[in-house]
């Protein structure tokens, strides 16, 4: 993998990232909402990736020092997930396991927004969910409407990258084209198919597949690059999925057959990546 993180160095780290991810089968804890394991551990086995749930509060930290990244998804809590997630965090960070925050729903409901501040300082590798969610859990934004965004990448550009600044943390905001920022480098992914929002857990998978390319990053300077990877990834299956379905079932599945059969050079045929150094 490339030294330098300049666009040329991070389009090159997305091709071996990708490839990594096949060969190498990153293994990856999902502490993750109860709507979308099932589509979880489906599209990470599809990707190359080994996924695991382990809920247990006294078992997730174990996990955690054992897994090549873990995910934090915070779309259904209850006080025991909750105990689960401190623990695998803080396991993580002990044992320098990448850990991805999925802010769900973050800013309209209270106890859910407490909490993923209250673990920005554990220091997660990467932050990514819809723009409305990254406002909200920086602190400038109410939430949108339960899951859905009611802002726009665009709106939040500079929050983005001040959160990232704050919490070391790579951060993603999704939507049609999806903004990645971290404190030396912005990548705009264009890509994906509107049907990825009429198929439930494109965007929590999404977060476990970010787990899994961190997995896989040999540095932190690959980081910015592995989060790119994991969105390019996801548009691209949304894209050859779009080709040829035409209701969301059919969808589904063919999106996850995409996650499956793509190459890196598929990917990068099939998306467009704007870099530039922050």
């Amino acid at each position: 993998m490339a030294d330098e993180l300049t666009p040329q160095a991070i389009h090159d780290d997305v091709r071996a990232i990708l490839t990594q991810v096949k060969t190498g089968h990153p293994l990856v804890h999902c502490l993750t909402n109860n709507v979308v394991k099932q589509v979880t551990a489906n599209a990470l086995l599809a990707a190359g990736a080994a996924p695991a749930m382990v809920e247990d509060a006294v078992e997730a930290g174990e996990f955690a020092h054992v897994a090549s990244g873990v995910l934090v998804n915070v779309g259904t809590l209850t006080p025991d997930i909750r105990q689960a997630m401190t623990s695998a965090v803080s396991a993580a960070q002990s044992a320098n396991t990448p850990w991805v925050l999925d802010p769900v729903a973050v800013g309209g409901l209270s106890v859910r927004t407490q909490f993923a501040r209250s673990i920005l300082d554990s220091r997660p590798a990467a932050i990514r969910g819809n723009p409305s969610e990254i406002a909200a859990l920086a602190g400038t934004g109410s939430g949108g409407r339960g899951v859905d965004s009611t802002d726009s990448v665009e709106a939040v550009t500079t929050i983005a990258a001040e959160l990232s600044h704050r919490s070391g943390a790579v951060v993603a905001a999704s939507g049609p084209t999806d903004l990645v920022v971290s404190t030396v480098a912005r990548t705009h992914v264009t890509g994906g198919h509107p049907m990825l929002q009429q198929v439930i857990g494109t965007g929590c998978a999404l977060g476990a597949l970010t787990a899994a390319t961190l997995g896989v990053a040999q540095l932190p300077a690959q980081h910015h690059a592995a989060v790119v990877a994991s969105h390019a990834l996801v548009s691209a299956a949304g894209t050859v999925a779009g080709q040829t379905a035409s209701a969301p079932g059919h969808f589904a599945v063919a999106w996850l057959d995409a996650l499956h059969t793509l190459s890196a050079d598929d990917v990068r045929e099939l998306i467009t990546l704007d870099s530039e150094q922050a």
